[in-house]
């Protein structure tokens, strides 16, 4: 039997819905009793292709709360400002695009944006801050290993490394490998 370009067998299907769903679970988890923390920040944390965004979709239809996506919403507003402009105003940016959506959950995706050394920001601080009004649930493109939580590889101008502790973490890996929860 021939299948279409990207055709996926069911239990194939099947078995990433699951994940899918163990992830979405997972999330749920770390939000349980996040009320009472001064960050309300949950990270989704895993490489390209490791299933965030689709569990991050599953989340939002859940909860029936929209996904902003970052890149495609900021990249947008800092279209016409300099370079200067961008770099001063780019906080306000994401704080008024997330300020705009009408929940008290907010999900976040695509915010890779917010890692370009030519803004010069902090992307887990200005999260952080965003988290003290809301309960926030972001996507991040990267690793926790040892102990620190990374975006891209040390030889890279977008590298940043934080401390793990004192995050809430969803860690996922590519393929078979399970999420693990991390505080």
């Amino acid at each position: 039997m021939t299948r279409g370009c990207g055709a996926v067998p069911p239990a194939t299907r099947t078995d990433r819905q699951m994940q899918t769903q163990s992830v979405v679970d997972q999330i749920r988890q770390r939000l349980t009793g996040i009320g009472d923390n001064y960050n309300r920040l949950v990270l989704l944390v895993g490489p390209s292709g490791s299933g965030r965004t689709a569990a991050l979709r599953v989340l939002a239809d859940a909860e029936k709360v929209p996904v902003l996506n970052v890149g495609a919403e900021i990249s947008r507003q800092l279209l016409d400002l300099t370079e200067r402009q961008r770099v001063l105003q780019l906080p306000k940016l994401l704080e008024d695009a997330v300020a705009g959506l009408p929940c008290d959950l907010t999900i976040l995706d695509n915010a890779e944006v917010l890692f370009n050394p030519v803004l010069k920001q902090d992307p887990l601080r200005l999260l952080q801050g965003l988290s003290r009004d809301r309960t926030i649930v972001a996507s991040w493109l990267g690793d926790v290993d040892s102990g620190h939580l990374t975006y891209a590889v040390p030889e890279h101008p977008e590298f940043r490394r934080y401390p793990s502790t004192d995050l809430l973490l969803v860690c996922l890996r590519h393929g078979d490998e399970p999420a693990k929860v991390q505080r």
